[in-house]
């Protein structure tokens, strides 16, 4: 009987702790990178192509030079979006790169979450030709701390424009309306990581960092889906599987 006991509020603990899992717009999540290994967890992408980037304890780690990508897009059309990453600087200086793009292939049509092109020490949202692109109006100047930080900009549809918003670690860095509305096709979508952009294998742009996860979003997230966010926080039934894999459990 105690035992039954004992085995019951283990069940319980177990439950109560995975319902408590963000569920964040799970159906329109179209990319997600753990990067415990090359793979792309809800199987719109293909692998990831490490070029000279490294996957290690858990983290894609970029370097000047060292960047990786993911093809083969094969999900919804993308036209309302929001990138997603967890990312810490090793190096601050003013390397123009990303910590998450999403590219059309077959031309220059990107957005990025781009660390220091217009102003140092912060991030900002790149876009081709800076079409969806403006200085977020309470952009944050970052401090040589590594911390890991939490990025995500929206892009959602007012009309024929982008109203664009910044958030770092759940806190809103304003927002602006720039650019008209763009679609992200199947076999014609790229995940950036390291470079801010490319075209075939050359491209402008490098960034120094760990990155720990990543996400595409074909929606724009609300300031409070935005603030529920967690590293690892999302349950998804990826590629087919029959049972559901809880995302927070990280290989060490």
């Amino acid at each position: 009987m105690q035992m039954r006991y004992i085995i019951g509020v283990i069940l319980l603990i177990f439950i109560m702790t995975i319902t408590a899992y963000a569920q964040v717009q799970e159906k329109n999540l179209v990319g997600w990178w753990l990067f415990d290994n090359v793979k792309e967890e809800t199987g719109n992408f293909g692998n990831i192509v490490l070029h000279g980037a490294k996957i290690e304890k858990g983290q894609l780690v970029v370097e000047t030079g060292k960047w990786a990508h993911s093809l083969d897009y094969k999900g919804p059309d993308i036209e309302e979006l929001s990138l997603v990453t967890w990312v810490s600087l090793d190096n601050y200086g003013k390397t123009n790169g990303s910590a998450l793009t999403l590219d059309e292939v077959s031309t220059d049509q990107f957005c990025a979450i781009v660390w220091a092109e217009k102003v140092d020490r912060q991030w900002m949202p790149g876009s081709s030709h800076f079409r969806r692109t403006e200085n977020f109006p309470k952009a944050v100047t970052e401090k040589d701390t590594g911390d890991m930080v939490n990025l995500v900009i929206t892009y959602k549809l007012v009309g024929n424009l982008y109203e664009i918003t910044g958030y770092r670690n759940g806190e809103s860095l304003g927002s602006f309306k720039k650019g008209d509305s763009r679609t992200w096709e199947a076999g014609d979508a790229e995940a950036i990581w390291g470079k801010r952009h490319v075209n075939g294998l050359a491209g402008p742009g490098e960034l120094n960092a760990h990155i720990e996860e990543s996400r595409i979003y074909n929606v724009a997230l609300t300031a409070d889906e935005v603030k529920d966010l967690t590293v690892g926080g999302l349950a998804v039934e990826a590629q087919g599987k029959i049972t559901t894999r809880w995302a927070n459990i990280k290989s060490q």
